[in-house]
């Protein structure tokens, strides 16, 4: 992806959730904190609003944690305490750069850790490159944090690094979906006009291009208005077209409503593999019998091999854990906020002084651990200061305990994470 040009991105980035970048005051660069001993660290996710499914975990990840956070780190002989303070972006691009520059100026916080989708993500990271604050983020695709941003793969940022999987590898999980399919490989694509579907339009390395790539014919539906009631005209133009594959970037409640009505209007592809909406099981049962055999990435799941660097304890400990302590099942995004403070952890364990921005970051850029989600090292990643991680196929089956279970069907580019059934064609 180096070979491209970022100036469409950052064209897109303007019309999509640059406008967040200002809106919270720009403060002067600063190259030293206040002294103490307490170190800071900035926490920023969504808890409310549309996207408040990406943070819902963060309760019981941080208390499954807390243990671990409360006995501070060790530093040259001396243990430091660690307060950390959250910060809901309440699902709003805007909110989300202003709590990240009053965690900046009010905080002073050491170390900014955010996540869950582009619209928590590119605000916060913003503002910590413009205010000289290392930031470590994750749950959002590698290319739309660095291009979105306006990144030049010849230099990379100064002071923002994040961990996550890349547009072009769940491509390359859907399409290693589709091709157990018999297909006329006619794949229609939809994306929601928000910070992370306009990040997926990139005429020359978006999601349409990739999936070209893959071999498969694109029928473009562009961008639509998110939490839209109808979808006739685009439900319309898939089926004219005889679509067999369905892909692209949804809400929950905006694939709920596209499915019920392409279902009403005769529209039945073979496939309907959707990024984002269907991430969490509850965005399925909401669908009810149409939710059985859609397909999506699986970034995170109980059989991930990966043991946590802090506790020892495996994928599966941690989703049994999550059930039994909330009643729900496991979704998605907690396995990668505890791989946030596990690397955050690790970082601070190995700075010098946490206190030293600069030392902050040549801890950052040092990394190199095996998490809960995959390895996270920044030496080798495909621009600077992007690690991706494993990311496989999934469909969602009949559950056993719960309405639906999400079932790995494909696993080409981490054969360590288990095919659990084969794909298959929805009904």
């Amino acid at each position: 992806m180096s070979r491209y040009s970022n100036s469409l991105w950052s064209r897109r980035r303007v019309l999509g959730t640059g406008a967040a970048a200002l809106a919270a005051p720009v403060i002067a660069p600063r190259r030293a904190w206040a002294q103490g001993n307490e170190i800071r660290v900035g926490w920023v996710s969504p808890t409310t609003g549309p996207i408040a499914a990406f943070g819902a975990a963060d309760d019981f990840v941080l208390g499954q944690l807390e243990a671990k956070l409360a006995k501070g780190v060790e530093i040259n002989g001396t243990v430091r305490p660690i307060r950390l303070i959250r910060r809901d972006s309440q699902s709003n691009p805007n909110r989300a750069a202003e709590v990240a520059s009053q965690l900046i100026l009010d905080e002073e916080v050491h170390l900014m850790l955010c996540s869950s989708t582009a619209d928590t993500v590119l605000p916060v990271t913003d503002q910590c490159e413009l205010n000289e604050v290392p930031s470590v983020s994750t749950d959002t695709p590698w290319d739309a944090f660095f291009f979105a941003r306006g990144g030049d793969p010849a230099k990379g940022f100064d002071w923002t690094y994040h961990f996550f999987w890349g547009a072009g590898q769940v491509v390359d999980c859907y399409a290693s979906l589709w091709n157990q399919l018999d297909t006329n490989k006619r794949v229609g694509l939809l994306l929601s006009n928000d910070s992370d579907g306009v990040a997926m339009s990139h005429p020359e390395i978006g999601m349409a291009a990739m999936v070209r790539k893959a071999g498969f014919e694109v029928v473009d539906g562009g961008l639509f208005q998110p939490l839209s009631d109808d979808y006739s005209a685009q439900i319309a133009r898939m089926r004219d077209a005889g679509v067999d594959i369905m892909t692209g970037v949804f809400l929950p409640p905006d694939w709920t409503t596209f499915w019920v009505q392409s279902a009403q209007q005769g529209f039945k592809p073979k496939a309907a593999s959707i990024a984002k909406a269907l991430l969490f099981p509850t965005a399925v049962e909401a669908l009810g019998p149409l939710g059985e055999g859609l397909s999506t990435e699986v970034w995170w799941s109980p059989d991930h091999p990966y043991p946590s660097s802090l506790t020892g304890e495996s994928s599966a400990d941690l989703a049994a854990a999550y059930t039994r302590a909330t009643g729900r099942q496991w979704i998605q995004p907690m396995g990668y906020k505890h791989a946030l403070v596990e690397t955050a952890l690790d970082i601070l364990g190995r700075c010098a002084d946490p206190t030293d921005s600069g030392a902050m970051m040549e801890a950052i850029r040092g990394t190199d651990l095996t998490t809960l989600v995959g390895r996270v090292n920044w030496q080798n990643g495909p621009v600077p200061n992007a690690c991706p991680t494993p990311v496989v196929g999934g469909q969602w089956t009949k559950g056993e305990a719960a309405p639906f279970d999400l079932k790995i069907a494909e696993n080409a580019q981490a054969p360590e994470i288990a095919v659990q059934r084969p794909f298959h064609a929805l009904n």
